[in-house]
């Protein structure tokens, strides 16, 4: 029988990432315009969403090997923050950067981390 904490260090990353990527899935829905075609509306879908097919490829991976997820998600926050970075020295500050920072970079990290924690608890 599992111990409580071995069934959460297992299940949370997985359960916060599919939330996570649904997250990120619903920013794209703001391609949605009445004066679009049909198929200018799936391209834009699907471009906005290349992030999120990128993120489940990585989520189906680390269901099994969790030091890719622990990785891949480190690097995505990592990525998102270094994107951040280049553009406030390109432009300036804005508050809403922090703010954006916050809810992607944050989690990205906090799902990395649980996938290694969940590897090393594993080996």
């Amino acid at each position: 029988m599992e111990k409580p904490i071995d069934s959460f260090v297992y299940w949370a990353p997985r359960i916060l990432s599919i939330i996570f990527i649904c997250f990120l899935a619903l920013f794209s829905l703001d391609v949605v315009s009445p004066e679009l075609s049909f198929w200018q509306i799936v391209v834009g879908l699907f471009i906005h969403n290349i992030p999120v097919f990128i993120l489940l490829i990585v989520l189906l991976v680390s269901w099994k090997y969790e030091i890719v997820g622990g990785i891949a998600f480190i690097l995505a926050g990592a990525l998102y923050t270094g994107m951040i970075l280049v553009d406030i020295f390109k432009n300036s500050f804005e508050w809403y950067m922090l703010s954006s920072l916050a809810l992607i970079a944050v989690p990205a990290f906090f799902i990395g981390v649980l996938f290694i924690m969940n590897w090393f608890k594993k080996n």
